[in-house]
């Protein structure tokens, strides 16, 4: 599923202004898939009251999320691998290409240890899957309705919600208040964020 909304974009790349964006429009969409699956590898548990069964048979919680994380890393690295390869199949090769590809990738990977650290933080697959779709889904409309500009900057730099425009810009880059590496590095953040507080939580909380 996640390997056809990454390639959706493919027959729109055709004489458009930035033909790498929109062939790599699908990893927009990418982005849910992988949440929800990051989300569901530990929320799921809970819900379903395994993750008493699963702590008994890993007492060291640390350790039980490390190796949730990277399970789903194994899982979506070749998924998007595969997704963002499809997606940009025929463009001629260029620095600016294998950029968007490449940060796109670690940016389908980040978003899914993400959810898997949201999940660990509220222990319910509606209220992490809501928190981070409303960060990369509902935050860039609100962006745009807010007053000050200034805001609107500083928001733009500290929150997922508009990475993927970054990434995946080839065009007239200079315009925009974030470059592609720094984009990538802020949903680093928020995903490192997350897994840290849902690591520590995971440690200090009863089953």
């Amino acid at each position: 599923m996640a390997l056809l909304l990454i390639a959706g974009g493919v027959a729109l790349g055709r004489d458009a202004v930035d033909p790498v964006q929109l062939r790599l429009l699908g990893v927009r969409l990418g982005q849910a898939a992988v949440a929800a699956a990051g989300v569901q590898m530990l929320a799921a548990e809970y819900s379903s009251g395994l993750i008493r069964a699963t702590l008994l048979a890993v007492p060291r919680r640390l350790d039980l999320l490390a190796a949730k994380a990277g399970l789903l890393t194994a899982f979506v690295a070749p998924i998007a691998v595969l997704g963002v390869g499809v997606a940009v199949l025929g463009l001629t090769p260029s620095g600016d290409l294998v950029r968007a590809a490449v940060v796109s990738v670690l940016h389908l990977i980040l978003i899914g240890l993400f959810g898997l650290g949201a999940a660990a933080v509220v222990r319910n697959s509606a209220a992490a899957l809501g928190i981070v779709l409303s960060l990369l889904f509902l935050m860039p409309m609100l962006l745009r309705m807010l007053p000050d500009p200034d805001w609107q900057r500083i928001l733009y730099r500290t929150t997922p919600a508009t990475a993927v425009q970054a990434m995946t810009t080839t065009v007239d880059t200079a315009i925009l208040p974030l470059g592609p590496w720094s984009a990538l590095g802020v949903v680093a953040a928020w995903a490192g964020g997350a897994l840290v507080l849902g690591a520590f939580l995971l440690y200090r909380r009863d089953a």
